[in-house]
């Protein structure tokens, strides 16, 4: 099953997908359940009665109809993970525990849905604004001291994250999370997919493309350390809640091909900050993150607002 979160009028709403692209509203099938994803999730950690509410039903409209928002808006945290491929490892030329994940946060207000504007910041604050195609993993069981053993039972679902990154500031000081969390700078969806329809995770890929070019490409078996590892480590500490994200890591980038005259452009290249291989974004790409047999997750990119004093 493939949930969405999505404004149509203007107004937020779930939705389930069926075949291509239709769509049952929530608010129609099951008026009685709570109006966010998230809220759900705390009444309905598996979606049972999602599916059972949607069975049958006849959808509305199609997701050509709707704006599509990040699968879980607002959730309380975003749990990403550095370094959790042993190719992005090797391309950072940096060094990480294999005894314990490396963990930062990111803000709800970082991400949009899929579909909508990323912004690549201004050239004279940074020019190095990165994809990360990522597995993202939804919590719908809360839990304290997961065991592994456990840990799969407490998942919701899986979606894709687009961990849009901007290097430089990262590498301001050893707290990196203001690089990690520019404004409109992440990406999350189209849909969280139920574990029964995705299956093993392991057994799939992940890729992302930047203009229609393969940027990165691994299977998600690359990865150091696996979700029920993550859910463990991180409810020694954390209490996790209904709709809390897990973003479990990027493969290394692949080296452009000698002729790639994208990759040797001065607005997509910046030899200073460049991991080996990765081509930055810049304003007017269009960067997909796709992970087989889940979905696509595409977003234009587009140029931040310039500097000036801005309320909102």
């Amino acid at each position: 099953m493939r949930v969405i979160s999505y404004q149509k009028d203007k107004n937020p709403g779930v939705g389930v997908v069926v075949g291509e692209a239709d769509i049952i509203p929530l608010n129609d099938a099951a008026p009685d359940l709570p109006a966010s994803l998230k809220a759900i999730l705390a009444v309905d950690p598996k979606l049972e009665k999602v599916r059972s509410a949607t069975e049958g039903k006849t959808p509305s409209f199609t997701i050509d109809d709707v704006q599509l928002d990040p699968v879980i808006p607002e959730p309380i945290a975003i749990w990403a993970m550095a370094l959790n491929f042993h190719s992005h490892v090797e391309e950072t030329g940096l060094t990480t525990s294999d005894k314990y994940p490396h963990i930062f946060l990111r803000h709800a207000g970082g991400h949009v849905g899929s579909g909508q504007p990323l912004m690549c910041p201004d050239p004279e604050i940074a020019r190095a604004y990165d994809y990360e195609g990522e597995m993202a993993i939804i919590i719908g069981k809360s839990g304290r001291h997961i065991p592994k053993d456990k840990a799969l039972d407490h998942i919701a679902g899986f979606s894709i994250y687009n961990e849009g990154s901007v290097r430089e500031f990262q590498g301001h000081n050893r707290q990196f999370g203001l690089g990690k969390n520019f404004e409109q700078s992440a990406a999350f969806g189209p849909w969280l997919m139920t574990p029964d329809e995705f299956g093993d995770p392991y057994e799939q890929t992940i890729s992302t493309r930047l203009n229609g070019v393969t940027r990165q490409h691994e299977s998600i078996s690359g990865s150091i350390f696996r979700m029920e590892e993550l859910i463990h480590y991180i409810s020694t500490g954390y209490r996790l809640r209904p709709g809390d994200v897990i973003v479990s890591g990027t493969p290394g980038a692949l080296k452009p091909d000698p002729n790639d005259k994208a990759a040797q452009t001065d607005a997509h290249f910046d030899e200073a900050v460049q991991y080996a291989g990765r081509v930055h974004m810049t304003p007017g790409d269009v960067c997909e993150v796709e992970i087989s047999g889940l979905g696509i997750l595409q977003n234009p990119v587009v140029a931040d607002i310039p500097q000036k004093y801005t309320t909102y």
